[in-house]
């Protein structure tokens, strides 16, 4: 049987140096690869590997974006909103759901929403 071992998106803008200057500035990722005649980057952070690109000739496009949001399981994220609830437009603040998860969301500069959530019982373990 077919093993999947990573998920690697690839986000659609207009505005790539832009995106870039998000994911890197904000986020904290790093550029792992650019070419700018496919209009095309890679980036990663920690296990996390992003990748933007224009949408091409044949890809049929009405408007930028995702029906749905990308969801990041961190580490430490009570730090991590007080370090970004000020540098992004917030889609909804940090709460503790009872699905076990303390979380939050926020938008990228393309309207991608990005949530970022910790398991209860990993808060304040460190490992």
């Amino acid at each position: 049987m077919t093993k999947f071992s990573i998920l690697r998106p690839i986000l659609w803008t207009e505005k790539l140096d832009e995106t870039i200057g998000f994911y890197m500035h904000v986020l904290g990722f790093t550029l792992m690869a650019r070419n700018d005649d496919w209009q095309w980057a890679s980036l990663r952070k920690d296990d996390v590997f992003i990748m933007l690109s224009q949408p091409n000739e044949h890809e049929e496009v009405s408007k930028i974006g995702f029906s749905g949001s990308f969801y990041f399981t961190v580490n430490n994220v009570d730090e991590l909103w007080e370090d970004l609830k000020t540098k992004a437009k917030i889609c909804y603040e940090i709460e503790t759901f009872e699905w076990e998860m303390r979380e939050f969301a926020i938008y990228d500069n393309n309207g991608y929403i990005l949530q970022f959530g910790e398991p209860v019982d990993n808060i304040g373990n460190t490992e």
